[in-house]
Order: C-alpha cells, then sequence, then structure tokens
C-alpha cells in the first residue's frame, strides 16, 4: 500500500473514530468509491475509484473533504442499517429478478423495468436517509465545511436520480407503445 492509500484509509477510519460509529472498513477493489455493506455491517472503499471520481466532479473540493463527506455519507446508512435490513426480501427479489433475466430484456419488458424502478425509487429513499443522517452527523461533528457537503450530496444524489429518471422515460415510452398496439 503506498502512501496516498494509507493516507485515504488513515482519514477514513479518522471520520469513523469522531463520530463514534464502530463500524468495519474494508479496502476493496469493486469500482465504486465507498459503500456500505449492511448486511455485514461495513465500509468498503476503492481507493483508486476515490482518486477518479474526485477528478470526474464539475466543481473542485479537495480530495480530504470528498472523503470525509462520502465516510459520513455511508456512516449515514450505517445508522438506517435495521431499514436497510427490512428491505432485504425486496433486494433479493431485485437480484434474483436481474440474475434471471438478460439486460436487453429487462429494458424491453415494461414489468421487468417497473422492478427497475421500485429499485431505483428504494435506493433513492436510502440516499436520501443517508445524507439526512450524515448532515446532522456533520452539524454534531462539524468535519464538512457546508458548501462542500451539499456539493458532494448533489453529486451523490445525481448518480440515482438520472439513472432514474432515463429508466422511467423509457418505461413510459414501452407503456405508451403498448397502449398504441392494444388501440
Amino acid at each position: 500500500m503506498n502512501e496516498k492509500n494509507k493516507w485515504i484509509e488513515q482519514l477514513i477510519q479518522a471520520t469513523i473514530r469522531t463520530v463514534g460509529i464502530d463500524t468495519e472498513l474494508k479496502n476493496q477493489i469493486t469500482g465504486v468509491n465507498m459503500s456500505y455493506n449492511f448486511i455485514l455491517d461495513y465500509i468498503g472503499y476503492d481507493d483508486k475509484r476515490i482518486e477518479e471520481a474526485i477528478m470526474e466532479m464539475q466543481e473542485s473540493v479537495s480530495l480530504k473533504t470528498y472523503i470525509q463527506a462520502f465516510t459520513l455519507h455511508e456512516l449515514g446508512h450505517a445508522l438506517d442499517r435495521n431499514a436497510l435490513l427490512d428491505s432485504l426480501t425486496k433486494t433479493l427479489e431485485y437480484y434474483d429478478m436481474k440474475k434471471n433475466y438478460p439486460i436487453y430484456k429487462r429494458y424491453s419488458d415494461p414489468n421487468l423495468l417497473a422492478m427497475l424502478i421500485e429499485e431505483h425509487e428504494m435506493n433513492i429513499g436510502f440516499e436520501e436517509t443517508a445524507w439526512e443522517n450524515a448532515k446532522k452527523l456533520n452539524m454534531e461533528y462539524g468535519i464538512v465545511d457546508w458548501e462542500s457537503f451539499e456539493k458532494l450530496k448533489k453529486q451523490g444524489m445525481a448518480t440515482y436520480l438520472n439513472l432514474y429518471a432515463e429508466d422511467l422515460q423509457l418505461y413510459n415510452k414501452l407503456v405508451a407503445e403498448q397502449t398504441e398496439q392494444i388501440a
């Protein structure tokens, strides 16, 4: 592990310690900057993806601020763990559907696409809750400046909202086409 990777891990650990939420941290090569595994109760991070993600941002924030804000966000998920666990049955339904149907089928069958839209809606709700929890942690501990926090929240939510909007637009188009065929 090089010095920068060590620094990233130490910064995440320091943020976790500051807010006092005891959760394990795992360095993983996943292509996802940071994520919370609610089943096994740990935060995973991909230090290479973190560095790529910060370079992709339209508005600049420091690497330190980025890492701290997203650590707070993942801790926000940890605070919502019971609700995430309650969603496990639905999450497995979505997983099974994706495993059993190829991507072209999922995006050409309105019933399967409706399931993807439901999953988006569920995930957006969890993301909003995690950011709300992160905001409360940041208010209490003052880790990230508010302007940067809001930029990063907006960027983080945009990923989910944009994919949802694309799938919803396709779903509406498919339903309209089906309605025309019936009429």
